[in-house]
């Protein structure tokens, strides 16, 4: 069994400093492995990411993260994932992460992602030159989401996102603004390359839970909608569960 703890939009700044490595410190008892999905700070800057890094320092685990557009919005995301995985933090952007646990593999891709919307309400490759800006962006981070998940030949196999895949988890978030939470074309690839779990955040008013069309789990685990500073999530091999060979169970 993996025991994964996860969390997304913590929003760092110097007001919210030293409060959540009180309670990160007990995921060494806990948990195998922490993946935060997105939006680790408040305006992404250097400084934000240093008081990341230092609540982070107190999680002995393995800890992988993505950025999320907050991370992005100084300019600075370049610096920010450079003092991360100065303090041994694995940052993934369209790559992955392959460890041993309890003698078995997991694989980690993470990617930021974008939005677009989702299907029968999608933004679209024509017209204006800002317009196709936009839709290939989202369309080549969903290319290198593919690329880092069929790359893991691993027992168990995670995608970590900030924006969602999903419209099911954006439930509660007003309609109007879907196309700027998630896109449809991540869950394209997940169901095509096969995953075991997806988790995201960025939506803090949306819905914890959802499938995506192939029926592969994805969890909405921003803070502000989850209500704590983790969730623990255990994954395990079961013979003759259906549809999948992974049972998931869910812990707070």
């Amino acid at each position: 069994m993996i025991r994964l703890a996860a969390i997304a939009d913590t929003h760092c700044t110097q007001r919210t400093c030293d409060r959540l490595s009180p309670v990160w410190r007990e995921l060494n008892d806990k948990a195998d492995l922490f993946l935060v999905a997105g939006d680790l700070t408040t305006t992404g800057t250097a400084q934000e990411a240093e008081i990341l890094a230092r609540e982070l320092s107190v999680v002995d685990v393995p800890v992988a993260v993505v950025l999320g557009n907050h991370d992005y919005h100084a300019g600075a995301e370049g610096e920010v994932t450079r003092i991360l995985r100065d303090a041994g933090i694995h940052v993934l952007e369209g790559d992955s992460l392959t460890l041993q646990i309890n003698g078995e593999s997991v694989g980690v891709a993470g990617i930021k992602g974008f939005g677009g919307g989702f299907v029968g309400a999608c933004a679209t490759d024509f017209g204006e030159p800002e317009m196709k800006s936009f839709v290939r962006h989202g369309t080549r981070a969903a290319a290198r989401l593919r690329d880092a998940l069929a790359r893991l030949d691993t027992d168990y196999r995670i995608v970590l996102m900030h924006y969602s895949p999903i419209d099911t988890t954006l439930n509660g978030e007003p309609p109007p603004i879907y196309p700027f939470l998630g896109s449809y074309l991540f869950a394209e690839v997940v169901d095509e390359i096969g995953a075991d779990l997806v988790l995201h955040g960025h939506a803090h008013h949306g819905s914890e839970k959802g499938v995506t069309a192939r029926g592969i789990p994805v969890r909405n685990v921003a803070m502000p909608l989850v209500r704590h500073p983790y969730v623990m999530f255990h994954l395990e091999h079961t013979e003759g569960y259906l549809p999948f060979p992974i049972r998931l169970t869910e812990h707070r």
